[in-house]
């Protein structure tokens, strides 16, 4: 089969074309290369059954040629990141909406292929309610307030690709992705981890940003490349929502003692108030856990990899490419 998958030089999207190929697939990539990264991938271009077309999933005649050419489609490509979201609100909110536009519509013009959304928990706003169950009713802040532009977005992806589903018979399924890990994450985006570790190998302070007691679940990112493509492969799936991450919540300060005891490092914890980083508007979300009932019953999901060895493989990860380490995240 050929799979198309889109924002496929970024970190989940690389580890996705990884397992597709192992598993036999052909594998076509597109990637605009912004949050993505061609170090991603490098080592996969010399492989007979993959692609790279640099490009973006706005571009109509470039997405046509490819999803012709697919049996089933995968679109990651988003804007991520909190603080890439709060710098660039609107190329983010028109690159997740456009671009998902595009795809859908060119899936089902194309036969109406398979497609998998991949969404955020961010949808999610700030409820308080934990875990958060598929159906829940969605909390968020004020339009003042930039950061729920992402969710927004994300949200109105996942109302196209029901109305295509439920109008046009095209068979999208809609993976909501919890704080997913692992080596080639990048930092500068926002992302809690790879900051910690590469400042922990650098017994550099530890920047926790606000008071450290935030809970968030951390799942690895081939445990959730697994359960992406088991998804992709039920037949009854279609029109269906799933959380997809780890119920093992951690506070943000306990996680930066574990990155430290894990790294052997000395390095000081220091905390930061949210609004030097993300401005006066910013709204944190306390705790966000998912409920994994729906996606263990239909695919006997469950995560595989404890968050120690996830902390442990991002440290190798570094130890074995310096320049990432000494260097800002590059593409």
């Amino acid at each position: 089969m050929n799979a198309l998958i889109t924002g496929g030089a970024g970190f989940v999207g690389s580890y996705l074309a990884e397992e597709l190929l192992r598993r036999g697939f052909y594998v076509m990539v597109i990637d605009n290369l912004s949050t993505g990264s061609f170090h991603n991938v490098k080592h996969l271009q010399d492989t007979r059954n993959f692609s790279l077309t640099v490009g973006s999933v706005t571009d109509e005649e470039v997405m046509e040629e490819l999803i012709e050419k697919s049996d089933v489609i995968f679109h990651l490509a988003a804007t991520v990141g909190v603080k890439q979201i709060l710098e660039k609100p609107i190329e983010s909110i028109s690159n997740n909406i456009r671009g998902t536009e595009v795809v859908l519509e060119l899936a089902h013009q194309k036969g109406n292929k398979k497609l998998i959304l991949a969404s955020s928990s961010e949808v999610y706003g700030k409820s308080c309610k934990v875990p958060y169950k598929e159906d829940d009713d969605r909390v968020l802040g004020p339009t003042t307030a930039m950061r729920w532009c992402y969710s927004e977005s994300k949200a109105i992806d996942e109302f196209l690709a029901l109305a295509y589903f439920r109008d046009k018979g095209l068979p999208t399924v809609i993976v909501r992705l919890f704080n997913t890990v692992g080596p080639r994450q990048k930092g500068r985006y926002g992302m809690v981890i790879p900051r910690f570790v590469k400042q922990a190998l650098l017994n550099q302070p530890i920047t926790v940003y606000g008071d450290g007691q935030q809970k968030r679940c951390f799942a690895y990112v081939e445990d959730v490349v697994r359960g992406i493509i088991a998804l992709s492969d039920h037949p009854h799936a279609p029109g269906e929502i799933f959380n997809l991450g780890s119920t093992g919540s951690i506070s943000i300060l306990d996680l930066a003692t574990m990155t430290k005891r894990v790294a052997g490092s000395d390095s000081d914890t220091v905390f930061i108030p949210y609004h030097e980083i993300y401005g006066e508007t910013f709204e944190d979300v306390r705790n966000r856990v998912p409920d994994l009932t729906k996606v263990k019953k239909w695919i006997n999901f469950k995560p595989e990899t404890s968050l120690e060895e996830v902390l442990g493989r991002v440290a190798n990860y570094y130890r074995q490419n310096p320049d990432l380490l000494n260097s800002e995240d590059r593409n």
